[in-house]
């Protein structure tokens, strides 16, 4: 089943954000965009990379007003121990929520039951809380924050231009498409 244009269901943990151990919880995704990024696990090789370059544009993805919340099923401890000792971990500043118990990855269909960990999906939340786009990599592929951005302004883009669809490739300023019984078989 698809979790496109589902509610997100309700969940609540505790994130590691800024210093401080801070509890999160479904509403927080209500009221602005938000991205779930679930990743298999803190020390290991692809996820820095994954959770440095959303570090390196994080800037950018609060200008659109959207807050990232990296996941995974390692606690809020763990998350702080590998901020602290970590370069590339240590440069976040958005909240990494602890999924020990993986209710959270559940709820979102990435959980890898025999290894307990959760697969790397990527979910970006409208403000009414559901979900507009849905990512799942196999473990061995990074995603990129700079296509992640693309996609997330053509998803507001639509959002707030009732009528009109972003084509392949859209970038921002770019012309979108009318869906009309005048562009069947021309495109």
């Amino acid at each position: 089943m698809s979790l496109i244009n589902t509610q997100v269901k309700p969940f609540n943990a505790t994130a590691y954000h800024n210093g401080e151990f801070i509890p999160v919880s479904d509403a927080d995704l209500k009221g602005k965009w938000s991205v779930v990024f679930f990743y298999p696990a803190d020390f290991t090789f692809v996820c820095p990379t994954e959770l440095g370059d959303l570090a390196d544009h994080y800037a950018e993805f609060q200008r659109l007003g959207v807050e990232i919340y990296a996941v995974s099923t390692d606690t809020h401890f763990t998350h702080k121990a590998w901020h602290d000792s970590s370069e590339t971990i240590g440069k976040i500043r958005y909240p990494m929520i602890g999924d020990p118990t993986g209710a959270i990855s559940r709820n979102f269909e990435v959980m890898i039951e025999e290894a307990g960990l959760a697969d790397r999906g990527t979910f970006v939340i409208d403000p009414q809380g559901k979900v507009q786009i849905v990512e799942i990599n196999a473990g061995g592929v990074g995603r990129d924050a700079l296509e992640l951005l693309r996609k997330i302004k053509a998803a507001q883009y639509v959002a707030a231009h009732p009528g009109e669809v972003c084509p392949a490739k859209w970038k921002e300023g770019e012309a979108t498409l009318a869906p009309s019984l005048d562009l069947v078989g021309k495109i």
